[in-house]
């Protein structure tokens, strides 16, 4: 199934820039950074990479950084930026990787761009070493609910979120910027399931909030958490 990213990869990166979005660089980044830490972790594997913003960021970090991704014009963007990085055309669903081969295993918004979660999830947890962590940061899925109309505005002018067919999974195209994807929709049930049946104990919960840039945004992302953060254990035997 094309999902649009192969197209959409020159308006992405351009989009991003080099600070990356507001809900990166103003929300997302400072708690990510925080649960990776300075030395904590030696291998890690960045899942989604696309153009391996996040394996730039934790460089100083960790000592060896590999990234994955289906999107070959996101990779060539990532090798071209990380010489020294490892970065490897791959699915979610199908790591190429041996058991327990990286003690951090990293999802930064890019679960909701995969179709088959009961394969990947699994995939992750396979991939980490006992002892290790899958760090995921997701949009909460109030907010996927809500693709393509995430707000409306009522007769007084007031501004509100739209939450419509919570508990069905489904596919959808969304388009911003010269950018048009399929994002999936979950409920966060679903999540949870798939997170403790691949045998992860959950370990950190955060609801992010903005922590600077253009306050009208500062208070949209306020409103409501649009990002959850966790992280999941993978237990010593």
């Amino acid at each position: 199934m094309d999902n649009g990213w192969e197209a959409s990869a020159g308006p992405w990166i351009e989009s991003l820039g080099a600070a990356g979005d507001f809900g990166r660089e103003h929300v997302l980044d400072a708690p990510m950074l925080a649960r990776v830490g300075h030395g904590r972790f030696a291998r890690m594997l960045d899942v989604g990479c696309g153009e391996g913003r996040f394996c730039r960021m934790t460089a100083p970090r960790v000592s060896e950084r590999v990234g994955i991704d289906p999107t070959r014009a996101l990779l060539d963007a990532a090798r071209a930026r990380d010489p020294e990085g490892r970065y490897i055309e791959a699915r979610a669903e199908a790591l190429p990787f041996a058991d327990a081969s990286f003690d951090l295993v990293v999802s930064y918004l890019s679960l909701i761009d995969i179709p088959d979660i009961d394969a990947a999830i699994p995939e992750m947890a396979r991939v980490l070493a006992p002892g290790g962590t899958l760090l995921v940061a997701n949009l909460n899925p109030f907010a996927t609910a809500a693709v393509p109309d995430h707000r409306i505005t009522d007769a007084a002018g007031r501004d509100h979120l739209v939450v419509d067919r919570y508990f069905d999974e489904r596919g959808a195209w969304t388009a911003w910027r010269g950018i048009r994807i399929v994002n999936y929709h979950r409920p966060l049930s679903r999540y949870m399931n798939a997170y403790l049946a691949a045998g992860l104990q959950l370990t950190a919960f955060e609801e992010p909030q903005p922590s600077g840039g253009d306050p009208a945004r500062v208070a949209r992302y306020s409103a409501a958490p649009w990002f959850h953060l966790m992280a999941w254990g993978r237990p010593v035997p």
